[in-house]
């Protein structure tokens, strides 16, 4: 684990993370074709998150960070490959056009406390500025924004979906920034930013949840948004 982080925020990143996986299954409830494979579903994410959590808990991660490629690769590739089997499969197109749209995005609504914690990994020296809303990350904007594009655009019906479609790339764009800021400010072979403070939060239990866990959801969630809007042109 991280030194000197206190017990409350790995508490707080610990809930929000629960509430995702919360999320994720009733999704997976509201769709009708995979209700039938719900505890199958519940049992490989755990021992996904059981996994991920016990080799950031034991400085797997953070000992194997100038190898080539890092180790780091074994958090961020599974949910990748995952996410390209549901939108290069049959039965996972079905799952995706079976999602509901409005509670996708208001999900995105995570994205406040998630910035708000990691202010408080910065002061901690755990990440750099750049990664918060006070350097170049702008994501708190498509958390704040969710909620009138849910309620406006897909509850009432008040907005195009063009305009919901905009918001989706532009939130998208907000989440590829931080992403890749955060990859180039951690400290592997390949770093460029941050040498002073690198990005070294999410090496270490529970943080690795983030780029592991949640930011693959909220991706997961605006490529749902857009497919639906584009290629099936319904919200």
């Amino acid at each position: 684990m991280a030194a000197n982080v206190p017990f409350f925020l790995s508490l707080l990143f610990l809930i929000i993370t629960s509430w995702t996986l919360r999320y994720i299954m009733k999704l997976v409830k509201s769709s009708e074709q995979f209700q039938a494979k719900i505890k199958i579903i519940t049992l490989f994410l755990l021992l996904y998150l059981i996994i991920q959590g016990l080799l950031a808990y034991f400085n797997f991660y953070s000992e194997h960070t100038k190898s080539t490629p890092p180790m780091f690769i074994l958090v961020v590739l599974p949910p990748i490959i995952f996410i390209l089997f549901l939108f290069n499969s049959l039965e996972g197109k079905k799952f995706i056009d079976s999602l509901p749209l409005l509670n996708i995005t208001y999900f995105n609504m995570i994205r406040i406390m998630v910035e708000l914690i990691l202010m408080c990994l910065f002061t901690y020296k755990l990440i750099p500025q750049l990664m918060t809303f006070t350097g170049r990350n702008f994501d708190i904007l498509a958390g704040l924004t969710a909620p009138l594009i849910a309620y406006f655009g897909i509850q009432k019906n008040k907005l195009s979906s063009k305009v919901i479609l905009i918001w989706n790339f532009l939130s998208l764009a907000l989440l590829l920034n931080i992403v890749i800021n955060a990859v180039l400010a951690a400290p592997f072979s390949f770093q460029q930013f941050a040498f002073d403070q690198p990005n070294i939060a999410v090496l270490y239990f529970p943080f690795v949840y983030l780029p592991g866990f949640i930011v693959p959801v909220v991706l997961f969630g605006h490529l749902v948004s857009i497919r639906r809007i584009i290629v099936l042109k319904r919200l």
